[in-house]
Protein backbone atom coordinates (compact mmCIF):
# COMPACT_ATOMS: atom_id res chain seq x y z
CA UNK A 1 0.00 0.00 0.00
CA UNK A 2 1.09 3.67 -0.87
CA UNK A 3 0.83 6.99 1.09
CA UNK A 4 0.35 9.95 -0.79
CA UNK A 5 -0.03 13.63 0.13
CA UNK A 6 -1.08 16.89 -1.48
CA UNK A 7 0.72 19.45 1.38
CA UNK A 8 -0.69 22.98 0.29
CA UNK A 9 -0.58 25.99 2.32
CA UNK A 10 -4.57 25.67 2.61
CA UNK A 11 -5.62 22.14 2.78
CA UNK A 12 -3.57 18.66 3.05
CA UNK A 13 -5.43 15.55 0.97
CA UNK A 14 -4.14 12.52 2.48
CA UNK A 15 -4.60 9.24 0.37
CA UNK A 16 -3.87 5.40 0.00
CA UNK A 17 -3.20 3.70 -3.09
CA UNK A 18 -3.22 -0.14 -3.84
CA UNK A 19 0.35 -1.21 -5.09
CA UNK A 20 -0.65 -0.42 -9.00
CA UNK A 21 -1.40 3.46 -7.33
CA UNK A 22 -5.35 3.26 -7.61
CA UNK A 23 -6.68 5.41 -5.19
CA UNK A 24 -8.45 3.53 -2.31
CA UNK A 25 -8.95 6.25 0.22
CA UNK A 26 -8.56 10.02 0.70
CA UNK A 27 -9.34 12.56 3.32
CA UNK A 28 -8.99 16.50 3.39
CA UNK A 29 -7.56 18.08 6.17
CA UNK A 30 -7.29 22.15 6.73
CA UNK A 31 -3.62 21.98 6.76
CA UNK A 32 -3.60 24.75 10.10
CA UNK A 33 -5.51 21.88 12.00
CA UNK A 34 -2.36 20.27 12.87
CA UNK A 35 0.62 21.50 14.49
CA UNK A 36 3.17 19.27 12.40
CA UNK A 37 2.79 17.20 9.15
CA UNK A 38 3.58 14.20 10.87
CA UNK A 39 0.82 14.76 12.88
CA UNK A 40 -1.60 14.70 10.63
CA UNK A 41 -0.65 11.81 8.77
CA UNK A 42 -0.27 10.26 12.24
CA UNK A 43 -3.96 10.89 12.44
CA UNK A 44 -5.06 9.62 8.74
CA UNK A 45 -3.05 6.63 9.44
CA UNK A 46 -5.16 5.56 12.72
CA UNK A 47 -8.31 6.72 11.37
CA UNK A 48 -8.14 4.81 8.08
CA UNK A 49 -6.09 2.07 10.11
CA UNK A 50 -3.51 1.33 7.58
CA UNK A 51 -0.06 0.60 7.68
CA UNK A 52 1.41 1.64 4.30
CA UNK A 53 4.60 0.50 3.15
CA UNK A 54 5.89 3.31 0.74
CA UNK A 55 4.95 7.11 0.81
CA UNK A 56 5.59 10.15 -1.24
CA UNK A 57 3.97 13.69 -0.68
CA UNK A 58 3.65 16.40 -3.14
CA UNK A 59 4.93 19.08 -1.13
CA UNK A 60 3.82 23.21 -2.14
CA UNK A 61 7.29 24.08 -1.86
CA UNK A 62 10.74 24.15 -3.19
CA UNK A 63 12.23 20.69 -2.62
CA UNK A 64 15.75 19.72 -3.36
CA UNK A 65 16.36 17.10 -0.79
CA UNK A 66 15.10 15.23 1.66
CA UNK A 67 14.01 18.23 3.95
CA UNK A 68 11.49 20.46 2.60
CA UNK A 69 10.02 24.32 4.57
CA UNK A 70 6.42 24.74 3.04
CA UNK A 71 6.18 28.46 1.45
CA UNK A 72 2.96 29.47 2.79
CA UNK A 73 2.95 26.88 6.20
CA UNK A 74 5.33 26.73 9.14
CA UNK A 75 5.93 23.24 8.51
CA UNK A 76 9.13 21.36 7.84
CA UNK A 77 8.73 17.66 6.80
CA UNK A 78 11.48 15.81 6.92
CA UNK A 79 11.41 12.53 4.65
CA UNK A 80 13.85 10.63 6.88
CA UNK A 81 12.15 10.99 10.06
CA UNK A 82 8.79 10.06 8.83
CA UNK A 83 9.89 6.82 7.39
CA UNK A 84 11.81 5.83 10.55
CA UNK A 85 8.67 6.68 12.59
CA UNK A 86 5.60 5.28 10.55
CA UNK A 87 8.35 2.16 9.78
CA UNK A 88 8.31 3.00 6.22
CA UNK A 89 10.26 0.87 3.88
CA UNK A 90 10.56 4.50 1.64
CA UNK A 91 9.93 8.23 1.22
CA UNK A 92 9.59 10.29 -1.54
CA UNK A 93 9.00 13.88 -1.52
CA UNK A 94 8.23 15.91 -5.06
CA UNK A 95 7.26 19.56 -5.44
CA UNK A 96 3.64 19.68 -6.00
CA UNK A 97 3.58 20.64 -8.99
CA UNK A 98 5.91 17.93 -9.93
CA UNK A 99 3.55 15.32 -8.50
CA UNK A 100 0.54 17.10 -10.49
CA UNK A 101 2.53 16.71 -13.88
CA UNK A 102 3.88 12.56 -12.60
CA UNK A 103 -0.53 12.22 -12.53
CA UNK A 104 -0.75 13.47 -16.39
CA UNK A 105 -0.89 10.24 -17.27
CA UNK A 106 -3.04 9.01 -14.92
CA UNK A 107 -6.25 11.02 -16.53
CA UNK A 108 -8.92 10.30 -18.99
CA UNK A 109 -10.99 12.06 -20.86
CA UNK A 110 -13.77 12.55 -18.14
CA UNK A 111 -10.59 14.30 -15.92
CA UNK A 112 -10.60 17.36 -18.76
CA UNK A 113 -12.68 19.91 -20.30
CA UNK A 114 -10.99 21.34 -23.51
CA UNK A 115 -10.22 25.22 -23.81
CA UNK A 116 -8.69 24.50 -27.33
CA UNK A 117 -7.80 21.65 -28.97
CA UNK A 118 -4.75 22.86 -30.88
CA UNK A 119 -3.09 20.53 -32.98
CA UNK A 120 -1.36 18.00 -31.03
CA UNK A 121 2.20 16.90 -31.02
CA UNK A 122 2.67 14.15 -28.60
CA UNK A 123 6.23 13.96 -28.62
CA UNK A 124 6.45 17.55 -27.52
CA UNK A 125 6.59 18.54 -23.70
CA UNK A 126 3.38 19.38 -21.70
CA UNK A 127 2.58 22.29 -19.22
CA UNK A 128 1.39 21.60 -15.99
CA UNK A 129 0.23 25.06 -14.59
CA UNK A 130 -2.04 25.90 -11.73
CA UNK A 131 -3.28 28.55 -9.57
CA UNK A 132 -4.56 27.93 -6.01
CA UNK A 133 -3.21 29.44 -2.71
CA UNK A 134 -0.04 30.08 -4.53
CA UNK A 135 0.68 29.29 -8.26
CA UNK A 136 2.38 26.54 -9.41
CA UNK A 137 4.67 24.99 -12.95
CA UNK A 138 5.78 22.36 -14.08
CA UNK A 139 6.81 21.04 -17.55
CA UNK A 140 6.09 17.10 -18.54
CA UNK A 141 8.80 15.82 -21.43
CA UNK A 142 8.59 11.68 -22.01
CA UNK A 143 8.75 10.85 -18.27
CA UNK A 144 10.76 13.34 -17.19
CA UNK A 145 9.57 16.44 -14.73
CA UNK A 146 11.04 19.79 -14.25
CA UNK A 147 9.72 21.62 -11.78
CA UNK A 148 10.83 24.88 -9.73
CA UNK A 149 9.66 28.36 -7.99
CA UNK A 150 8.34 29.53 -11.24
CA UNK A 151 5.29 31.13 -9.47
CA UNK A 152 7.59 33.72 -7.97
CA UNK A 153 9.01 34.75 -10.92
CA UNK A 154 8.36 38.32 -11.87
CA UNK A 155 4.90 39.41 -12.87
CA UNK A 156 5.00 40.79 -16.86
CA UNK A 157 1.86 42.84 -17.36
CA UNK A 158 0.34 42.09 -20.88
CA UNK A 159 -1.62 45.15 -21.22
CA UNK A 160 -2.78 48.64 -20.04
CA UNK A 161 -5.06 47.56 -17.08
CA UNK A 162 -2.13 44.89 -16.28
CA UNK A 163 0.05 47.82 -15.62
CA UNK A 164 -1.87 49.84 -13.63
CA UNK A 165 -2.50 46.81 -11.62
CA UNK A 166 1.48 46.19 -11.49
CA UNK A 167 1.81 49.84 -10.30
CA UNK A 168 -0.82 49.61 -7.50
CA UNK A 169 0.95 46.13 -6.16
CA UNK A 170 4.63 47.52 -6.53
CA UNK A 171 3.35 50.45 -4.31
CA UNK A 172 2.78 47.72 -1.54
CA UNK A 173 4.77 45.01 -2.07
CA UNK A 174 7.64 46.02 -3.69
CA UNK A 175 8.64 43.24 -6.28
CA UNK A 176 6.19 41.68 -7.83
CA UNK A 177 5.90 37.95 -8.30
CA UNK A 178 3.04 36.20 -10.55
CA UNK A 179 1.92 34.29 -7.50
CA UNK A 180 1.06 37.83 -6.09
CA UNK A 181 -1.41 37.98 -9.21
CA UNK A 182 -2.59 34.89 -10.55
CA UNK A 183 -3.53 32.80 -7.05
CA UNK A 184 -6.56 32.83 -4.59
CA UNK A 185 -4.89 35.51 -2.75
CA UNK A 186 -4.02 37.60 -6.26
CA UNK A 187 -7.63 37.28 -6.67
CA UNK A 188 -8.28 39.02 -3.29
CA UNK A 189 -5.89 41.89 -4.14
CA UNK A 190 -7.24 42.39 -7.28
CA UNK A 191 -10.66 42.93 -5.46
CA UNK A 192 -9.00 45.49 -4.07
CA UNK A 193 -7.31 47.24 -6.51
CA UNK A 194 -10.66 47.84 -8.62
CA UNK A 195 -12.44 48.73 -5.27
CA UNK A 196 -10.36 51.30 -4.85
CA UNK A 197 -10.89 52.22 -8.40
CA UNK A 198 -14.51 52.17 -8.21
CA UNK A 199 -15.56 52.21 -4.55
CA UNK A 200 -19.37 52.85 -5.54
CA UNK A 201 -19.61 49.43 -6.72
CA UNK A 202 -18.64 47.70 -4.34
CA UNK A 203 -21.95 47.11 -2.42
CA UNK A 204 -21.05 43.57 -1.55
CA UNK A 205 -17.13 44.22 -0.36
CA UNK A 206 -17.48 44.00 3.47
CA UNK A 207 -18.87 40.22 3.35
CA UNK A 208 -16.52 39.24 0.29
CA UNK A 209 -12.88 40.59 2.18
CA UNK A 210 -14.64 39.26 5.54
CA UNK A 211 -14.78 35.71 4.24
CA UNK A 212 -12.99 32.93 4.99
CA UNK A 213 -11.94 32.36 1.44
CA UNK A 214 -12.32 35.82 -0.13
CA UNK A 215 -11.69 34.20 -3.66
CA UNK A 216 -14.04 32.08 -3.20
CA UNK A 217 -16.57 34.14 -2.01
CA UNK A 218 -15.88 36.43 -4.52
CA UNK A 219 -16.51 33.71 -7.46
CA UNK A 220 -19.46 32.95 -6.07
CA UNK A 221 -20.73 36.39 -5.89
CA UNK A 222 -19.88 36.74 -9.62
CA UNK A 223 -21.01 33.42 -11.02
CA UNK A 224 -23.87 33.23 -8.88
CA UNK A 225 -24.92 36.72 -7.77
CA UNK A 226 -23.87 38.56 -11.31
CA UNK A 227 -22.08 41.17 -8.96
CA UNK A 228 -20.27 43.59 -11.03
CA UNK A 229 -17.23 43.91 -9.42
CA UNK A 230 -16.82 40.54 -8.91
CA UNK A 231 -17.13 39.69 -12.55
CA UNK A 232 -14.32 42.47 -13.24
CA UNK A 233 -11.95 41.15 -10.85
CA UNK A 234 -12.69 37.55 -12.36
CA UNK A 235 -12.17 39.16 -16.27
CA UNK A 236 -8.93 40.76 -15.46
CA UNK A 237 -7.66 37.50 -13.19
CA UNK A 238 -8.29 35.09 -16.27
CA UNK A 239 -6.69 37.41 -18.46
CA UNK A 240 -3.47 37.75 -16.38
CA UNK A 241 -3.85 34.09 -16.33
CA UNK A 242 -4.56 33.06 -19.79
CA UNK A 243 -1.41 35.69 -20.61
CA UNK A 244 0.77 34.13 -18.42
CA UNK A 245 -0.44 30.17 -19.77
CA UNK A 246 0.76 31.56 -22.84
CA UNK A 247 3.96 32.48 -22.05
CA UNK A 248 4.85 29.26 -20.56
CA UNK A 249 3.78 27.30 -23.17
CA UNK A 250 5.41 29.34 -25.41
CA UNK A 251 8.85 28.86 -23.77
CA UNK A 252 8.57 25.10 -24.39
CA UNK A 253 6.52 24.72 -27.53
CA UNK A 254 3.79 22.62 -25.25
CA UNK A 255 1.98 20.83 -28.27
CA UNK A 256 1.80 17.84 -25.71
CA UNK A 257 -0.74 19.68 -24.01
CA UNK A 258 -1.09 23.10 -21.63
CA UNK A 259 -3.09 21.27 -18.70
CA UNK A 260 -4.62 24.03 -16.42
CA UNK A 261 -4.74 22.62 -12.81
CA UNK A 262 -4.90 23.97 -9.13
CA UNK A 263 -7.72 24.76 -7.32
CA UNK A 264 -9.03 27.65 -8.55
CA UNK A 265 -9.75 26.34 -12.63
CA UNK A 266 -12.66 24.29 -11.99
CA UNK A 267 -14.39 26.96 -9.50
CA UNK A 268 -14.39 29.40 -12.03
CA UNK A 269 -14.71 27.42 -15.28
CA UNK A 270 -17.66 29.41 -17.00
CA UNK A 271 -15.53 32.20 -17.03
CA UNK A 272 -12.07 30.31 -17.98
CA UNK A 273 -14.40 29.02 -21.11
CA UNK A 274 -15.87 32.38 -21.49
CA UNK A 275 -13.00 33.14 -24.10
CA UNK A 276 -10.94 35.80 -22.06
CA UNK A 277 -8.33 32.66 -20.78
CA UNK A 278 -7.75 32.08 -24.27
CA UNK A 279 -7.52 35.23 -26.19
CA UNK A 280 -4.61 36.18 -23.24
CA UNK A 281 -3.34 33.04 -23.88
CA UNK A 282 -3.38 33.32 -27.60
CA UNK A 283 -2.38 36.71 -27.39
CA UNK A 284 1.27 36.97 -28.46
CA UNK A 285 1.83 38.88 -31.83
CA UNK A 286 4.05 37.55 -34.58
CA UNK A 287 3.67 34.29 -31.96
CA UNK A 288 0.67 33.89 -31.92
CA UNK A 289 0.30 30.76 -34.43
CA UNK A 290 2.54 28.74 -32.12
CA UNK A 291 0.22 29.00 -29.29
CA UNK A 292 -2.71 28.51 -30.62
CA UNK A 293 -1.28 25.38 -32.06
CA UNK A 294 -1.18 24.25 -27.84
CA UNK A 295 -4.01 22.09 -26.97
CA UNK A 296 -5.27 23.31 -23.60
CA UNK A 297 -7.24 21.11 -21.04
CA UNK A 298 -8.39 22.28 -17.91
CA UNK A 299 -8.05 19.68 -14.98
CA UNK A 300 -11.22 18.91 -13.26
CA UNK A 301 -9.72 15.81 -11.11
CA UNK A 302 -8.87 17.38 -7.84
CA UNK A 303 -6.83 14.46 -7.09
CA UNK A 304 -4.46 14.79 -9.84
CA UNK A 305 -0.97 15.46 -7.13
CA UNK A 306 -2.07 12.22 -5.61
CA UNK A 307 -2.08 10.53 -8.48
CA UNK A 308 1.13 11.39 -9.51
CA UNK A 309 2.98 11.19 -6.26
CA UNK A 310 1.41 7.52 -6.32
CA UNK A 311 2.49 6.69 -9.56
CA UNK A 312 6.32 8.55 -8.77
CA UNK A 313 6.48 5.92 -5.69
CA UNK A 314 5.40 2.22 -7.50
CA UNK A 315 8.10 3.15 -10.31
CA UNK A 316 10.94 4.83 -8.45
CA UNK A 317 10.47 3.99 -4.71
CA UNK A 318 12.72 1.01 -3.80
CA UNK A 319 13.27 -0.12 -0.01
CA UNK A 320 16.25 0.97 1.81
Amino acid sequence: MILTGDVGGTKTLLALHDDDGRLVVRRRYGSREAASFDALVARFLDEAAATPRLACFGVAGPVLGRRVKLTHLPWEIDAAALQSRFGLQAVGLLNDFAAAAHGIEALSAADLVTLQAGEPLPTRPKLVIGAGTGLGVAYVQADAVLSGEGGHAAFAPADAAQAELWQWLQQRLGRVQVEHVVSGRGVARIYEFLRARAPQAAAAAGAIMAADDPAAEIGRQALQEGDALSLAVLDLFVSCYGALAGDHALTVLARGGVYVTGGIAPRLLPRLAAGGFLAAFNDKGADSPLTRACPVHVVTNPDLPLLGAARHAAVTLTPV
